[in-house]
């Protein structure tokens, strides 16, 4: 599991990004200021840094700084309420992957980490084939020639379970239940919804079908 250290002086904004990340399968350490981060990142292992820009006692770019100073390798991105290019082109001479500028979407971030991650080889690349279509689950994206759609977290998790039992009916209340944690008429309205978006993402190769099967389930059936 992907060891992430969160430094984020905003406690509220802090706590709901870390249990994101949690169910995005990261295990993520929360800082609330630099120094209380610093001190964890000498003592433990860490394989990813997100870091806010402006914390008491010690900030994002200070911290930042010291972290490469220590491990020039270490992958990491900052987060930042202000939008201004003097502190982008100042996080991204010290060293920074990314720059996120709240307010911003957690779908965005995962992305981004993900991105990062691949490019520094923490992450393996993996690519499913659906006829004339690509999908890389870990970065969220649908290639179809040299077009990219990038899926929301639930779609692409919603692909990947259908994608598990392709040209195999998968019972409605397996997905429900894995995706949405119940099985009752509004989560299957939901899943729907999210079954039809699928639908018009592969609209562009015949070949591909994804079947409702009445009391049964649905099928992602492709050659």
């Amino acid at each position: 599991m992907i060891k992430i250290l969160l430094a984020e002086d905003d406690k509220d904004f802090g706590y709901i990004l870390k249990k994101y990340l949690e169910i995005s399968n990261f295990e993520v350490f929360h800082k609330e200021n630099g120094e209380e981060a610093w001190l964890f990142f000498q003592e433990n292992e860490v394989d990813f840094c997100i870091l806010d820009v402006m914390m008491p006692k010690l900030d994002g770019f200070e911290l930042a700084q010291k972290i490469k100073n220590k491990n020039s390798k270490m992958p990491f991105l900052f987060l930042t309420a202000k939008n201004l290019k003097d502190d982008v082109i100042k996080g991204l001479k010290i060293g920074a992957d990314d720059y996120i500028t709240k307010p911003f979407e957690a779908e965005e971030l995962l992305l981004r980490i993900n991105n990062i991650l691949l490019r520094s080889k923490k992450v393996d690349v993996n690519v499913h084939n659906i006829g004339k279509y690509k999908f890389f689950p870990e970065t969220l994206e649908l290639l179809f020639e040299n077009e990219t759609l990038i899926l929301t977290v639930l779609e692409a998790d919603l692909l990947t379970v259908l994608l598990k039992n392709k040209n195999k009916i998968t019972e409605r209340e397996i997905i429900l239940n894995e995706l949405w944690n119940e099985a009752d008429y509004f989560t299957g309205r939901s899943m729907d919804v999210f079954i039809s978006r699928l639908r018009k993402y592969f609209r562009k190769d015949k070949s591909i079908e994804i079947k409702s099967y009445r009391g049964k389930g649905i099928m992602l059936k492709y050659l």
